[in-house]
């Protein structure tokens, strides 16, 4: 493995400089569960690993009275092992406890896997739904961006030089909505997903007043099926309009065939994910 230099900084400031002096010959490590098997893999030349946990704001969550602000460091089990984060955000939940076994969750966080924009990550999808905010500073100060826009290309994403993810902005709903998000796998637990989808819906006076339908592992990205989740607004939640959403989503997937499924079966499982998805965030929003 190519000798780097570590740095611990513990300030935004301090991360940037040091992000900006290295270039695109640095990367920050949340928990290092991506980026250290990468760096060992030869995957790239790295001068400089910058661990960003020593950074307050990067390991704690805010709440506020329109968001839950999670810090883009913070580790998994500590949004699971949250009662509040629980209640209000199962579909996040649902994620943050399937990224790799409990010993990886006490390390990777949900702005780790983000940030390393794998197609068949299971953070992303769950974020997309939820509307979240990605709060990301560099040299030029700090900028907000929608999730979905975060990953341009298998394992790359939005950020320039000097620039990283300080935290994830989940805007508070009302009672009526829920999300939630399940893969196929085809052995165990520490598998990636062969399909996976996350939904989340909405619900005012008994008809769908928003959803939204994400896919992970049916492309270069995890996709947001927005013509697929617009079917569903305005109407209600009936098994008939749910299949034509899922039917929609199957569409809008393209997934390639590899020794782990079929380009079909792949379609088809994003199918059968979009319809359970759904139901499930509609059985937790009280519909």
């Amino acid at each position: 493995m190519h000798p780097f230099n570590y740095y611990a900084p513990e300030t935004v400031n301090e991360a940037i400089e040091i992000l900006n002096k290295y270039g695109d010959k640095a990367k920050c490590l949340a928990g290092g569960t991506d980026v250290l098997v990468q760096a060992r893999g030869e995957k790239f030349e790295l001068d400089a690993i910058v661990d960003i946990k020593k950074i307050p704001q990067l390991t704690k969550l805010e709440w506020t009275d329109s968001h839950l602000i999670v810090g883009a460091a913070t580790p998994c089990h500590v949004l699971y092992e949250d009662s509040k984060v629980c209640e209000v955000f199962p579909g996040i939940v649902d994620s943050a406890f399937l990224i790799g076994g409990i010993q990886i969750q006490s390390r990777a966080s949900l702005g780790g896997n983000l940030c390393n924009a794998s197609p068949s990550a299971d953070a992303i999808c769950s974020l997309i739904v939820h509307e979240v905010i990605c709060e990301i500073a560099g040299p030029k100060g700090t900028r907000e961006i929608p999730v979905e826009d975060m990953c341009t290309g298998p394992g790359k994403n939005a950020l320039t030089n000097g620039e990283f993810l300080v935290s994830l902005k989940i805007p508070l709903k009302n009672s009526e909505f829920s999300a939630s998000y399940e893969r196929f796998i085809p052995r165990n637990e520490m598998d990636i997903a062969v399909a996976a989808v996350a939904s989340s819906i909405e619900l005012s006076n008994g008809k769908v007043s928003s959803c939204r339908v994400a896919l992970a592992a049916v492309g270069p990205t995890p996709i947001f099926a927005k013509e697929a989740s617009e079917l569903l607004v305005g109407k209600e939640p009936t098994d008939e309009n749910i299949r034509k959403v899922s039917e929609k989503a199957k569409d809008i997937a393209s997934p390639i065939a590899d020794m782990r499924g079929t380009i079909e079966h792949r379609k088809d499982l994003i199918e059968v994910l979009t319809r359970r998805t759904i139901e499930k965030a509609l059985e937790r929003a009280g519909g």
